[in-house]
């Protein structure tokens, strides 16, 4: 099945002549790499939290947004996250896409210029009409919250 492709409007900002545009590694993946625009390279510390800048300013068509993502490498061999995981783009943000990066590992890690840090995937977003009623439609579950179906 082929998918249709739309169009993602990017400028690069004056310090990011250089970053790679974000693109997918595989024919099967659902995230492009976004990379990272700093100057040089920044530490990051066990538990803090970074603001990494991409480079990027883009214009999501009305009805998507992007969402970034964290990478799987870097959470499974770094402990690095995302700390809003998914992050959002709106359709109306034009400004530069950063990303909030955390490192919940041991060890310090250096994020360097042009390093994949992030996903970035494209989605559909529905808008609802919240309307209040006297009550809800019942359900199978109703209120059974966190832990409700037992361990494991």
């Amino acid at each position: 099945m082929v998918q249709e492709k739309i169009t993602l409007p990017v400028k690069r900002t004056d310090h990011a002549a250089d970053v790679p545009l974000p693109r997918y590694m595989t024919e099967g993946a659902a995230g492009m790499d976004l990379y990272a625009a700093v100057d040089g390279e920044k530490k990051i510390k066990p538990g803090e939290i970074a603001l990494i800048p991409s480079g990027l300013m883009a214009a999501v068509p009305p009805g998507y947004e992007l969402q970034i993502r964290p990478r799987s490498g870097l959470a499974a061999k770094n402990g690095i996250g995302i700390l809003n995981s998914p992050g959002t783009i709106d359709s109306d943000y034009r400004g530069e896409i950063k990303v909030i990066l955390i490192n919940l590992g041991s060890d310090p890690i250096t994020i360097r210029r042009c390093d994949r840090i992030a996903q970035v995937v494209l989605c559909p977003v529905l808008r609802a009409v919240m309307i209040e009623v006297a009550e809800l439609p019942s359900s199978r579950r109703s209120e059974g919250g966190f832990g409700h179906t037992g361990k494991a």
